[in-house]
C-alpha cells in the first residue's frame, strides 16, 4: 500500500475519534477528496521541478502515534529560546505537552488548536480565519484533513504581547517512522503586536515526515515577528507551508533559519489586502552533505502603495542542494508598489547545487521592483587580505561566510534569537566567530 492510500483509508478512522458536528468537518471531508485527487507534488509540476519527495515518501509511517511519551525539561532545554520568558506551546509526537508549555486565556488566546475547534466560544475565530488562505493543493488539504491539534493564536485589538510565544514539536522516535500534520492558525487584530519562534525537532534518527500548515492573519497596523528554526535531523523531513494575509499598513516579517533536516521545503505565501502594507521575508540557509533546502516564495500585490522586501542567502556544501524559487505579483491596480527580491549563494564545493528562479509579473505602470540572484565562490582577494593579516585560513573563510549572511539578522527583533543563530551559523561554518551580537 502507497502512502497516498494509507492516508486515504486512514482518514476514516481519524473520523471516528473527532466530532463530527464541528464547524470544519465538512472541509476535512472536501480536504480529504482534493489530497486523493491530487496527491503528493512531482517534479512534472513546475514549482516542483527541482525537489522530488519520493525518497522521503518511501518509508511506512505512522499516521496516529501508538505511544505517548514524556519528555523532562532538562532533556530538551537546549532546543528552547531558554534565556527569554515566553509562552510555550509544546507538543510531543503530536500530542500535547501541558507540563512543557505555558498558555495563557488573560486578554490573548495562546492555547491549542484542538480546544477551538472543540468549543463554542471559539466559533467565530474558527468559521472567520480557519482555512481561508491556504491553497487548495494535495499537500495542504492533506493537513486540513488531518487537522486537529496544533497552535491557536488570537491577539485581540490594541494588545501588545509582552512575551513571545514558543511554538515547538518533538519527535521521540517510538515509533519506526512517523509523520505528523500540526495545523497553526495565528489571528492578530488592529493595532496589536506579536513575536513567535517555531521549531520542529527530531530526538532520534528514525524517519520523520511533518506536514504543517500554518495559517496568519494581521488585521489593520498590526505586526507579526515570525522566526522559524529549521536545525533538525537528518532524518527528519519537513514540509512548510506559511500563507499570512495583510490588511492596511500591517507589517509581517518572517525569518527562516534552515540548517538540518533531509529535506525541507518551505512554502511561503503573502497576500497584501490593503495599502501601505509592508512585507518581509528573510532566510539564511548553511547545509552540507545530501541535505536539500527549497524557498519557494509569493507576494501577491494587490492594492496600492504597498512594499514587500525579500532576502535570502544560501551557503551550499558536499552533495547539498539548494532552491529558490520566488515569484512577486503586481496586480494593475497596484500602482507606486515597492517590491525587492533578492537571492544570493555561495557554492562550497564542486558537488553542491543551486537551482535559483526570481520572477516578477508586473501588471501596473508606476512601481519600483527589482530581483536578481548571484552564485559564486568566496572571495580569493579578501581571503588572502585576511590570511596575510595572521587570520588562519579556517577562520577567514568562516567570517567572510559570516559576513555574508549577516545582513539578514539585522533585522531580527529578538536579541536572544540573534545570539543563538550566530551561535548555529559558527557551528555549521565551524569557527569560533569569538564575539555575539
Amino acid at each position: 500500500m502507497s502512502l497516498k492510500e494509507k492516508l486515504v483509508t486512514s482518514f476514516m478512522a481519524f473520523e471516528d475519534n473527532v466530532d463530527v458536528h464541528s464547524p470544519v468537518h465538512d472541509i476535512r471531508t472536501e480536504a480529504i477528496k482534493t489530497f486523493e485527487t491530487e496527491g503528493f507534488p512531482s517534479k512534472k509540476e513546475e514549482d516542483w521541478k527541482y525537489t522530488s519527495l519520493n525518497s522521503i515518501l518511501k518509508h511506512d509511517y505512522s499516521v496516529f502515534p501508538k505511544h505517548e511519551e514524556a519528555l523532562e525539561y532538562r532533556d530538551v532545554k537546549k532546543y528552547f529560546i531558554h534565556d527569554i520568558d515566553a509562552y510555550k506551546i509544546i507538543f510531543i509526537d503530536g500530542k500535547y505537552s501541558s507540563h512543557l508549555s505555558q498558555t495563557t486565556h488573560d486578554g490573548i488566546d495562546v492555547c491549542l488548536m484542538s480546544s477551538a475547534l472543540s468549543k463554542p466560544k471559539y466559533s467565530p475565530i474558527i468559521e472567520n480565519y480557519f482555512n481561508k488562505i491556504a491553497t487548495k493543493n494535495g499537500l495542504t488539504s492533506l493537513n486540513t484533513a488531518f487537522s486537529a491539534e496544533g497552535a491557536y493564536i488570537h491577539i485581540p485589538k490594541n494588545k501588545l504581547v509582552e512575551k513571545p510565544i514558543q511554538i515547538i514539536h518533538f519527535s521521540t522516535g517510538n515509533e519506526a517512522a512517523l509523520m505528523l500534520q500540526p495545523r497553526n492558525l495565528v489571528v492578530v487584530e488592529e493595532n496589536s503586536h506579536v513575536q513567535i519562534i517555531e521549531r520542529h525537532q527530531s530526538l532520534t534518527d528514525n524517519p520523520v515526515l511533518t506536514n504543517s500548515v500554518t495559517e496568519i492573519f494581521a488585521d489593520k497596523r498590526a505586526i507579526v515577528d515570525y522566526y522559524k528554526i529549521q536545525n533538525d535531523n537528518q532524518s527528519a523531513s519537513l514540509i512548510d507551508n506559511t500563507f499570512v494575509n495583510q490588511k492596511d499598513e500591517s507589517i509581517a516579517k518572517v525569518h527562516t533559519f534552515s540548517f538540518g533536516g533531509k529535506l525541507t521545503r518551505n512554502n511561503l505565501n503573502f497576500f497584501q489586502n490593503g495599502e501601505r502594507i509592508d512585507s518581509i521575508m528573510k532566510g539564511i540557509t548553511i547545509i552540507g552533505e545530501k541535505q536539500h533546502v527549497d524557498h519557494n516564495t509569493l507576494v501577491h500585490h494587490i492594492e496600492p502603495n504597498c512594499e514587500s522586501h525579500q532576502d535570502y542567502k544560501g551557503i551550499f556544501d558536499e552533495n547539498s542542494t539548494g532552491v529558490f524559487n520566488g515569484k512577486v505579483i503586481v496586480e494593475k491596480e497596484a500602482q507606486k508598489t515597492n517590491a525587492f527580491q533578492a537571492n544570493n549563494n555561495i557554492l562550497l564545493s564542486d558537488k553542491a547545487t543551486i537551482n535559483t528562479k526570481p520572477q516578477l509579473e508586473i501588471f501596473a505602470d508606476d512601481v519600483k521592483c527589482s530581483h536578481g540572484c548571484t552564485i559564486g565562490q568566496l572571495d580569493e582577494s579578501a581571503l588572502f587580505y585576511m590570511k596575510q593579516r595572521g587570520i588562519p585560513e579556517k577562520e577567514a573563510r568562516g567570517l567572510l561566510m559570516f559576513a555574508f549572511s549577516n545582513n539578514v539578522l539585522d533585522s531580527v527583533k529578538i536579541p536572544e534569537i540573534k545570539k543563538r543563530i550566530t551561535k548555529l551559523i559558527a557551528q555549521k561554518l565551524g569557527v569560533n566567530i569569538g564575539f555575539d551580537l
